[in-house]
Order: structure tokens, then sequence, then C-alpha cells
């Protein structure tokens, strides 16, 4: 990793988010939360984009915050990169919403803030909601990836961390 992608995992273990290895350059937040959630969404390195998911389910009260992020967006990529993993960070919540109420106690929940912008119906099946989700990031990033696993495999990988070490 760089320097910046050392910064902005930094940034995420400042805020208790254990998703990425790396070193932590500073114990406290450096960063604006809407700076860290655009800086996030714009990197080239996969892994980094994907600990949107994570910060978001540790931190939901960053909503307002990913508003902000996403207006700074111009870039296309980047700005579907936030909106996904942001709409799969709400979709992931519900469904892991006891685990999650566990480990960090009584959260907000994440609003839908971007699914009509996706063209997504979000179903109360959290799976087939999930599913719907990857099949439209598919289309629209013109990438064959089983984002529905992507999505997944970072929830899943936050509450275990959290929960070993509770």
């Amino acid at each position: 990793m760089d320097s910046l992608e050392d910064q902005l995992v930094s940034e995420l273990w400042a805020r208790d988010v254990r998703f990425l290895m790396g070193r932590q350059v500073s114990s406290t937040p450096l960063l604006a939360p809407a700076k860290l959630i655009a800086s996030l969404a714009q990197s080239q390195n996969a892994r980094v984009r994907l600990s949107l998911i994570p910060l978001l389910l540790r931190h939901p009260e960053f909503s307002s915050e990913v508003k902000k992020a996403d207006k700074s967006l111009l870039a296309q990529p980047s700005q579907l990169v936030l909106r996904f993993y942001y709409t799969a960070a709400t979709i992931l919540q519900r469904k892991y919403w006891d685990r999650l109420g566990k480990l960090f106690g009584r959260q907000t929940q994440l609003p839908d803030l971007f699914s009509q912008k996706l063209g997504v119906l979000l179903s109360e099946n959290p799976d087939e909601a999930l599913t719907n989700l990857a099949q439209r990031h598919q289309v629209l990033s013109g990438q064959a990836i089983n984002w529905h696993g992507t999505y997944e495999h970072a929830a899943e990988r936050l509450i275990k961390h959290m929960e070993k070490f509770k």
C-alpha cells in the first residue's frame, strides 16, 4: 500500500474499523468523515474501497457525511462505488442488526439514500435485496464480479473480528 492508503487505513483504525491490515499513523482521526468517505470511494485499491461498508456499519451516524461525499465525487466510477457500497451497507445493517447491536450498542438505522438513483428496488428480504443490488452493480459497472459475496465478505469480516475481540 502507498502512503495515501496507509493514511486511510490509519483513519479507519482510529474510528475502530479494523478491516484492513496496515499501520496506524495516528490514534485520532485526522480527516473529516466526508473526506474519508470520498477518499475511500476514490481509492485505486479494491479492498480500500470495500472498507466503506465496514465503516458505515460501524458508524451509521456518517450517513449525512455520505451525502456530502457523494456531492464532492464528480467522477462517475467513484460515485457509483460510494452509492453501491452505501446501499449494500444499509441492507447488511438490517440483516445483521442483532449482531451489530451486541457489538456496538444501539445504533441509528442507515437511511436509503441511493436505491432510486441506482434503479434498484429494495425488498424486505435482505438476501433478495443484496442479490438485486449485486445484479444492478454488475450492469452499471460492467464487471461480472460476485458483488453479493463481496458485500457479505465486508460485513462478515468486520463482525467476526469485532466478536473475537469483544
